[in-house]
């Protein structure tokens, strides 16, 4: 009998080796750079050459893998170490941004570098921003010079869309706001861009980031005024912007007046003390009586939800505009500012079809509660009336107009009781 254990069985046989392709490659941007720098030395300062020369190499360099040594060496000639120093004992080139000459003509022959090498290589599109963003954060480490290079450069990459305005982001970093850093780099790059562009275009791309409100984040928080920014820049001699700024936060300003304005409608606060809010709100933000009768207007037709039968909505916005003409009346101090109801109003009627019949009822409506006077009347009657609704509005008008002018004193308020029967309230 046999008392042997059966053997297990074992596996056995030959170890291959890891293939070649299957190990890791060891990320060694050393070489890369070695690669870039003796290439960029060759072609020399001729940046047609520059541009041929790194549309070629892409085809044998990993530039996905090294997109960020890439852009250090071209912006900055080397590799760039944390805070914006170039490493000792690094090779570097002087075919790059910072060792050009400080103008704009130069930054513009770069830009064409950069443009040709991310639409050769789309995939570089991201880590280019991601670059720009890391080179803002750097600012204290360059030279003003180098920063003024960078500044133009970026400016002129913003206006031609290679770079998007979401990179200004870096700009709001505490340390380069506190010491100044910021609002300067941002005087040579707005330059730049509204040089390539125009302040509107700008305006588009900001806005699109949802930082046209910010700029003035580019000041500490002491120092963050609309004067303050305004004598800033138009001394740098970008007073368009400056203009673009305070019309931004008069907007905003606006915004917040109607939002305020219309709770306080809803809550039911007595008149005197919302004309008192408007008024210093008027003199704060600098908004004129024209901007304030239009927000009111807005304000009052909003907060009500209209009836859908037009035989009762004309009855029901009487009701409604009677009791609030004595807040409206507040603020029609001045001709223009009647005028520029009469227009809202006009514009009202049109865009919302069940007021179409109701709009000489509510000129009527105002005029008798010393709104709207007659002479602003008559103005918009003859030529001052909104092409929308023109003949419809009109002819609504037309015989209340021909009182107006017959009247045996212009001043004398309508009574109810007309020559014209057909004019009521």
């Amino acid at each position: 009998m046999n008392n042997q254990k059966p053997q297990k069985p074992t596996l056995s046989g030959q170890r291959f080796k890891t293939r070649k392709r299957d190990e890791k490659e060891r990320f060694d941007p050393t070489q890369f750079q070695d690669c870039i720098i003796q290439g960029l030395t060759e072609t020399g300062t001729d940046l047609e050459a520059v541009a041929k020369f790194l549309d070629a190499s892409g085809a044998k360099l990993d530039y996905r893998r090294y997109a960020e040594t890439l852009f250090d060496i071209l912006v900055a000639g080397g590799m760039l170490a944390p805070g914006g120093t170039l490493a000792d004992d690094m090779t570097r080139t002087n075919v790059c941004v910072f060792a050009a000459q400080e103008d704009l003509e130069t930054m513009q022959a770069f830009a064409q570098v950069f443009n040709k090498l991310i639409r050769r290589y789309k995939y570089l599109e991201k880590g280019f921003e991601d670059e720009v963003k890391k080179l803002l954060l750097f600012l204290k480490g360059f030279s003003e010079s180098e920063r003024n290079k960078l500044a133009m450069l970026t400016g002129i990459l913003l206006a031609n869309g290679t770079l998007n305005a979401s990179i200004l982001n870096s700009l709001y970093n505490e340390n380069l706001v506190k010491e100044g850093v910021s609002a300067a780099f941002a005087v040579k790059l707005f330059k730049s861009w509204i040089n390539e562009k125009d302040i509107n275009a700008v305006a588009v791309s900001l806005r699109k980031v949802n930082m046209d409100n910010r700029l003035m984040e580019l000041f500490p928080a002491n120092k963050q005024s609309v004067e303050h920014f305004s004598k800033y820049f138009t001394e740098a001699g970008l007073k368009e912007l400056s203009e673009y700024v305070r019309n931004q936060q008069t907007i905003g300003a606006r915004k917040e007046l109607q939002k305020e304005l219309q709770e306080q409608m809803s809550r039911g606060d007595p008149f005197k003390d919302i004309i008192l809010y408007v008024k210093e709100e008027m003199k704060k933000n600098n908004i004129s009586e024209q901007t304030v009768v239009a927000i009111i207007w807005s304000s009052v037709m909003s907060t009500v939800e209209w009836n859908k039968k037009e035989e009762l909505v004309a009855e029901q916005a009487i009701k409604h505009l009677k009791q609030y003409s004595p807040l409206l009346a507040a603020f029609t101090t001045q001709g223009q500012s009647e005028l520029t109801l009469l227009l809202k109003i006009q514009e009202y009627c049109y865009d919302n079809i069940h007021f179409m019949k109701a709009f000489q009822k509510i000129v009527v409506l105002f005029y008798k509660a010393e709104v709207l006077s007659e002479e602003p009347i008559l103005k918009w009657y003859k030529d001052a009336h909104l092409a929308k609704g023109k003949s419809v509005f009109l002819e609504q008008m037309k015989k209340f107009v021909e009182w107006l002018k017959n009247a045996e004193e212009v001043s004398e308020r309508f009574r109810p009781k007309t020559p014209t029967e057909n004019v009521t309230c």
